[in-house]
Formats: structure tokens, sequence, C-alpha cells
């Protein structure tokens, strides 16, 4: 059994050690007032940052989830390592030797599973980049430098270079003290026919690394033609690594990322090299699996989901970037931050491209970025044969569905309209009917099955991320109509949510001109959504009134919860002309402000600023008349 690490020793660590500097290894971090800062929890999902650190009391605390304690716990929480894992990972970092009170000194097989694997993954590592100077290694420093990759390149990204040998890092590996089964365990070395031989051999070798900057896996590129092998080997899936969970680059570009809230995402690990050395130092990868969910949760983390943050993706542009681009957009909405595609003249990838045409036109690549919604549209409509009715309707058929996901309600509009473009399809607000009319059947399909209470909390707190949560701004004027329309159908949503629902839940806060009703409209959505309230109305009261930022909402929530309505029939007909009345003034709104800006710019108008904005005025145009002819219906 181990010894006990000495309590001296412990509290040496967590003295040398200062929280914030650990936990920003793993996510951003802002001041939060006080002497604390914040960031978003990585224990649980949510769109504002709840979770708190006080360097000065050397604690961690969550809001959300009630996870909280020191710098250990909070290693232990998210690597899911033992006490003295921790204790000793840590130490390692702060160069502290530490004491064992039973048996002197902790023999190394006694460590911690995860260390142990790290430690081999740190010394292969090394053993990798040492191989890569000698004489066998000669075609991947060639392979490199035909890429535009020096030895200081090299270097930097820790590249090296696997014998061809049956056994050579396994030998090295054993001569440092490790065993065969943490050999076998690490993926380093796989079962022979006389023992464990070597995984990868005669390879190009790419470290992984953590958030943390642990190694924890290799990438492996073939760079013979008798190598029978994939052209792409990756470490299999151990204890230290998912290749769902990991981005390569990461421990290199996090910096970059919280602090310039833009990520770009490419497809290879030269793609990696390529982006660094031109400059964009914000650039990741995936290793040998598709952009998914657990990425956009590590992006998320460095990015704070703040208004301004954008994603890039550099998707090749042949058939396969294609199918990846159209993969990546649908996880687009799990994002609170912008997306975007940029694809390289040629097809290039930023590899060739920076090869071909120098650093500037690798980051020109992602300047001119197209929004990754359009592009995924284009891609499915440029399928079909836009020429004949049957071929228009068609590509309707399949894109607005994807439309249909969109969370925003206003986003989802103007998609709707870009889409009736695309398609070639004149009737504007069919498409946009269309379109809310699948998405309101989604959101029913949701409410059957059960559990889209949860989605649907998301996806409203996804839509209302810039909404105010506060009241503020000048004092409800009740004289004012917009004013009491809106309160109105704010009473029609607490007290009666069947007669409004689902197309209050497509409303967004900046239509109701009041802040303190902007406020308790994003409460709704917080909660659910007024569809939650169609069964269960008392819960869903409930939900709404925890969802309130502070006492002046929760008042202003439970008197329009209580009171009395202006209409002497409260029916659908009387909530249809509520939901109208503020979606067109919100239209007319829109429509002023365009034009406005139209009117202050003058002569300097750019004509295809000039052509864009008055074509949305003109739908606007079409769109309010229709909620004046059609009252509900239009909705």
């Amino acid at each position: 059994m181990a010894g006990r690490i000495n309590d001296d020793d412990v509290k040496a660590v967590r003295d040398a050690v200062p929280i914030d500097a650990v936990v920003s290894e793993y996510l951003q971090l802002r001041n939060a007032g006080g002497g604390n800062l914040k960031g978003l929890c990585p224990f649980h999902d949510e769109k504002s940052p709840s979770f708190q650190v006080s360097p000065s009391k050397g604690l961690f605390h969550c809001f959300g989830c009630q996870e909280g304690g020191d710098t250990i716990a909070f290693v232990q929480k998210i690597d899911h390592l033992t006490f003295a894992e921790v204790v000793e990972r840590l130490a390692a970092k702060a160069g502290i030797t530490l004491r064992y009170e039973e048996g002197g000194y902790n023999p190394s097989h006694q460590r911690g599973e995860r260390i142990r694997l790290v430690e081999a993954h740190k010394a292969a590592a090394r053993f990798y980049t040492e191989q890569l100077d000698g004489p066998e290694a000669e075609i991947g420093r060639k392979f490199l430098a035909e890429r535009g990759f020096d030895q200081a390149a090299a270097a930097h990204f820790g590249v090296g270079y696997s014998p061809a040998g049956w056994d050579h890092l396994t030998r090295y590996l054993r001569g440092q003290g490790f065993s065969d089964k943490e050999l076998i365990a690490s993926g380093l070395s796989q079962d022979g026919r006389r023992g464990p031989i070597d995984r990868f051999r005669g390879r190009l070798m790419w470290p992984i690394s953590d958030t943390s900057g642990d190694v924890v896996g290799f990438g492996a590129r073939k760079l013979r033609d008798d190598d029978n092998g994939p052209k792409y080997l990756n470490t299999p899936e151990t204890a230290i690594y998912k290749k769902s969970q990991v981005l390569y680059g990461i421990d290199l570009a996090k910096k970059d990322i919280a602090k310039a809230s833009r990520a770009v995402v490419v497809e290879g690990y030269t793609d990696v090299m390529a982006c660094h050395l031109a400059g964009i130092t914000t650039a990741i990868a995936t290793c040998g699996t598709a952009f998914g969910g657990d990425h956009i949760k590590i992006l998320r983390r460095l990015l704070m989901d703040n208004g301004s943050a954008r994603v890039i993706f550099t998707f090749d542009g042949d058939a396969a970037g294609q199918k990846a681009a159209l993969r990546a957009f649908e996880d687009d909405q799990k994002f609170a931050a912008e997306t975007y595609i940029a694809i390289a003249p040629d097809g290039m990838d930023p590899c060739d491209l920076r090869l071909v045409k120098g650093d500037e036109a690798v980051r020109d690549l992602v300047e001119p970025r197209t929004p990754l919604f359009e592009f995924a549209l284009r891609q499915i409509v440029g399928r079909y044969d836009l020429e004949t009715p049957a071929g228009r309707a068609a590509a309707l058929d399949e894109a607005a569905p994807v439309v249909a996901k969109i969370k925003t309600g206003s986003v989802q509009r103007e998609v709707a309209v870009q889409l009736a473009g695309f398609v070639g399809i004149l009737d504007q607000e069919y498409v946009v009917h269309r379109v809310n009319q699948l998405a309101q059947w989604a959101r029913g399909r949701g409410d059957q099955r059960g559990p889209a209470r949860s989605s649907s909390r998301a996806a409203a707190q996804h839509q209302q991320v810039q909404a105010p949560v506060a009241p503020s701004g000048p004092a409800l004027n009740l004289r004012s109509p917009a004013h009491r329309t809106e309160r109105e159908l704010l009473k029609l949503a607490l007290q009666k949510p069947a007669l409004v629902s689902p197309a209050f839940d497509a409303y967004g806060a900046d239509e109701f001109t009041a802040p303190p009703y902007a406020a308790v409209r994003q409460c709704i959505a917080e909660a659910g959504g007024a569809e939650l309230g169609v069964a269960e109305t008392r819960e869903y009261l409930v939900q709404v009134l925890d969802a309130t930022p502070n006492d002046a909402v929760r008042k202003l929530v439970t008197e329009l919860a209580v009171e009395v309505f202006h209409g002497k029939t409260i029916d659908e007909t009387y909530a249809g002309m509520q939901l109208v009345q503020v979606r067109l003034r919100a239209v007319d709104r829109r429509i002023n402000d365009v034009q406005g800006s139209l009117a202050r710019l003058g002569s300097n108008v750019a004509p295809d600023h000039l052509a864009a904005a008055q074509n949305e005025v003109w739908v606007l145009q079409q769109y309010a008349q229709s909620l004046r002819n059609n009252g509900a219906d239009a909705l």
C-alpha cells in the first residue's frame, strides 16, 4: 500500500500552485469583482458564467451546480484523479519533492494510473523528438521540408519520428521503469507474438496534448509505400485519450483563443502548424474524428459565449470537406458564438496554401468568411435543378427543416428569407411560414417525448443570450399603447399560455420595448418557454420565478401572473391581436431603423449595401402588410 503523503508537503503544494493558474488551463477566467474571477463551469452546461474562483482563498464554487473546493478538489473532479494523484501531479509542476509517511518515498509502481500513463507519453514524446534527428528519419525531415516546415517548426510543435523496428520505444520505456501492462494500457505498445511491440513504427509523430498541456496521445503519419496501415494512425481510446474530447493544438492556442474570442478549426496537424506559423495562433484541429459536441464544450469554456465570439471552419472544398462542414452545421446551434466557413481557392488546405502563396494568403483565408448556415444551405440547394418547379420544391423540402433548427426567432426568419432567394421562390412569406411551421412541429414533438424541457430551456437561453436580464431604462408607461400591448401579451403567456403557444416562444426579448418586460420575456424563455405552461401552469410559473435574476423582476412576474386582463373576452382572437400588435411594432421599428440608416449615409452608401437594405425594407414591408391583412395567420 502506498504511503500517505506528508501533511506539510500537501500544504506546500496548495500554497505553491495558485488555483487561478490551474483553473485557467481548462477555461477562460474574467474579472468578477471583489478579487474573484468567473468563467463557464466545466462541470455542467451553462450559458452565462456562474463558476467563480477566489485566488485569495484558494477556492472555487459554482453557483449553478454547487461544485466547490480547493485546487486539489478541482483537479480531482475535472480529471477524475485520486487525492494522491493530484498532489503528485501538482508537486511535479511546482518542483516539490514529496515525502511519504509510511514506507519512505512512494515507489513508482504504486502511483496513480493516469499519472503513470501521462508520464509514459511524456517520455515517448521525448524519445520520438530525439529520433527525428537520426539518419533513419531523413524521410520524415524531407516530408516536413516539402511542406515548408524547418527544424525549428518541428521542435515548436514537438514533432518526432518513430523508428521502423518492432520494439524500439517499448524497450526504451521499459528502461524508464514502465511495466508492460502500463505500455499496453497507454496505447503506445500493443500485444505481439512474443510480448509488447511498438504501435507506431516508421512514422512521423505529432504529440496530442489536453487543455492542461499533458501529452495524452499521438497522431502518426505514414511515410513509406510499404507501410500497409492507414495514412494517419492515432492512439486508441485509453484512460487518458478520448478522440472526441481532444483538439490538436489546444494547448498552444488556448490563451489566444480566449484573448481574441476567436477559434479557427482546420482539418489536420500540418494545417494547424501552417496556421500558427502564419500568425493564426488560434488554430486547432480534431484528431481523426468529426467536430462534435464535446469539442464545442472545450471551445465554449475558452470563448465564454460572449456576443463577439467567432468560430471559423476551414474545411477543404472537396466533397469530404463539404460533408464535414454540413456535420459541423448540425452542431452549430450549440454555440453562442457565430460560426463561419472559409475555403481556400482551388480547394487547397492551409498547409498547401502557405506553401504555394505564403503566410499572408493563409491569414487572408480566414478573413472573407461565409456564415456556416449559408454555406450549408447552398450545398443542399445546389444538388437540385432549380430551373424546374419540382426541383425548387424538392430543394425547399430538404433545406427548410435545416433552417427550422435555428433557435433564435429573428435569425431563423432572416435565414428563411435568404433561403427563398437561394431556391428562387419569389413568395418569401411562404418560405418563412413553412420554416416557422416546421419549427413549431419540432417543438411539439419534443414536448410529447418529455425530456424536451431541458433542451427547450437551452434553446431559449441561446436565443436570449444578449437580451436584458434586469429592468433598466425608463419606467413603464401604461399610457403607451406599445407598453400596454406588451404587458397584455406577457400576462397571456403567464396565465393562459395555451392561447399564445407556440408562436410566443419565437418572439425575441428585443420585440419588447420596455426593459422590464424584456427581462420577464427572458425569464419565460429560461424556464422552457410558454409551451411548458400549456400542461402544467403551476409548475411553469415556479420555473419562471426561479429564473428571475432579482426581486424586482420576481415581483413583476408575480404581478403579471395575477393581474386581470383588459379585454372582455379572452380567447384566441384576443391573444392573436396582442401577438400581431407586438410583432407589427417590432417590424415597423426595424423598417424605420434601416431607412434612417440609409438617410444618414446619403450618397456615401455602397451600391451593394443599398441594394441589400432596400431589399430588407421591401421584405419587411410585405410582412407588415401581411400582418395587417391576415392577422395571426401571418405569424
